[in-house]
């Protein structure tokens, strides 16, 4: 008994060894590369979405969609405890109480709104209580995704529970039709390829998946490879430039002195790349997602008209439309893709009942702000979005409505000169909004446009007082039909 004793002493010793070793490791490693021991944890539990995809690929497809649950559960809050700890257990109950609202509520209006209510007070509260003046990787990262995904459910077994002519085309879509087994919410919480960071995926497809029905051949395991890998390439080319290139435009240089004593012309172009760089941190963590859901086959969305496969249905970033648009819809429209969409589903279009488009989304974008956080950085960026995508649609459609700017726009020798200037105010402005929604407080994003004067305030709000007037200069008056007796 004393010798077995002694003996699995020894074994609890050599293990916590073995962790406080692999910790230290990991710090080390950590600090060679510049990062932080959390960011180098988030990094290595992204790739490793790759070989678990691979083992499911090979050894569950087919079999058990339980299994194929069970997996996701037991991996996801492995990764879990790997980058927060103990502090798993924030996840965890929500999930559990997320299955306990769905089978005792049922479909009910009252369960859409408990759930709504309780996951968004969860979320603010974490945000509340864990805040700080900078950016943390902790459990409300993964917290905010998850909150979207158990929102989500709830609004999507409420519509099962309709009778036909009742919903949407879309809702029609991804309604729940059978009641959620745990496992199965466990699952779709805690699966490997979007837990951490995103992609949004609704519930209907995640069971498809583990149907094996998301494939291009029926039958057999999709041809996901080449798709896969072409996504994760393109993501460890945008890491390389952000690693590359990130550290010498931190954020912080915008609060020092040095840069307040800079001449407005390189303050402003400074904002414009930083702008750039900042958002590829985003961008290379939403590829290597988006290429373990496609490998899985989550990502599978049919096949074009021609029958060619298409895996763009877990894709957050459309890379072409995100590096070349010169509008800011263009941008918006191609970063987070998956998240706006969930926002336009359950949030936007559910508030047609209010009869004002213009409402409707600031509504929308003001739950945006909320969900990323409560610092005030939030709502002056969403607000600044809103203002300047306002902005932007009246110019296009009074370059639409006037013959003069019409004509001009139309003058192919033009239109590089004319897609330089508009780019380079794009990402001047794009880059301007991203300073409160990355310092976060108010004195540090106050003081930075204050150093800036505040020049995207002053451009876009000057451009929405000025268009009516531009408006009657440019556009010809309509002329009133005359009556007849």
């Amino acid at each position: 008994m004393a010798e077995g004793a002694f003996a699995g002493d020894s074994m609890l010793v050599g293990a916590a060894q073995t962790v406080v070793s692999a910790g230290g490791l990991l710090e080390t490693t950590a600090e060679a590369l510049g990062a932080s021991e959390s960011a180098l944890r988030l990094i290595l539990s992204i790739f490793v979405g790759y070989p678990l995809a691979l083992f499911q690929r090979w050894c569950l497809y087919g079999k058990d969609p339980h299994l194929v649950y069970l997996f996701h559960t037991v991996t996801g809050l492995a990764i879990c405890y790997f980058n927060f700890g103990s502090q798993l257990y924030h996840s965890l109950l929500c999930v559990v109480l997320q299955f306990l609202i769905l089978r005792l509520m049922g479909r009910t209006i009252t369960a859409v709104l408990t759930t709504f209510s309780f996951q968004m007070m969860y979320l603010l509260s974490g945000y509340y209580f864990t805040a700080t003046e900078t950016y943390d990787i902790k459990w409300t990262m993964p917290h905010c995704v998850l909150a979207l995904k158990l929102i989500g459910i709830a609004f999507d077994y409420f519509d099962g529970g309709k009778v036909e002519g009742q919903m949407t085309e879309e809702q029609e879509k991804f309604a729940v039709e059978s009641v959620p087994t745990f496992l199965e919410v466990a699952g779709f919480s805690y699966f490997y390829g979007g837990f951490l960071v995103g992609p949004q995926f609704s519930f209907r497809n995640y069971q498809r998946m583990a149907d094996g029905e998301l494939t291009d051949v029926p039958g057999q395991r999709p041809n996901s490879l080449l798709p896969a890998a072409k996504r994760l390439i393109l993501g460890l080319f945008f890491l390389t430039i952000y690693t590359a290139i990130g550290p010498y435009v931190p954020d912080n240089y915008f609060l020092t002195e040095e840069y307040a004593d800079q001449p407005f012309w390189f303050r402003c172009v400074y904002l414009t790349f930083w702008g750039k760089i900042i958002l590829y941190k985003y961008v290379c963590c939403w590829l290597v997602t988006e290429g373990v859901c496609i490998l899985t086959g989550l990502g599978y969305n049919g096949k074009d008209a021609s029958g060619r496969p298409q895996w763009d249905a877990c894709v957050n970033i459309k890379v072409w439309l995100f590096e070349t648009t010169p509008l800011f819809t263009g941008t918006i429209a191609s970063f987070n893709v998956n998240t706006n969409a969930w926002v336009a589903r359950y949030v936007f279009k559910r508030l047609r009942f209010l009869g004002n488009k213009t409402v409707s989304q600031g509504l929308a974008l003001f739950f945006l702000a909320v969900w990323h956080g409560l610092h005030s950085g939030y709502l002056v960026c969403f607000s600044m979005e809103f203002l300047i995508v306002t902005v932007e649609r009246k110019i296009m459609n009074l370059v639409k409505d006037s013959p003069v700017l019409t004509s001009v726009t139309t003058i192919h020798s033009l239109w590089p000169v004319l897609y330089v200037g508009q780019q380079s105010i794009h990402w001047l402005f794009m880059g301007y909004p991203l300073i409160p929604f990355c310092l976060f407080t108010w004195d540090k994003w106050l003081k930075v446009y204050c150093s800036i004067y505040f020049v995207g305030h002053v451009f876009f709000l000057t451009l929405l007082f000025a268009l009516p007037y531009l408006r009657r200069v440019l556009v010809p008056r309509r002329e009133k039909p005359v009556k007849t007796d």
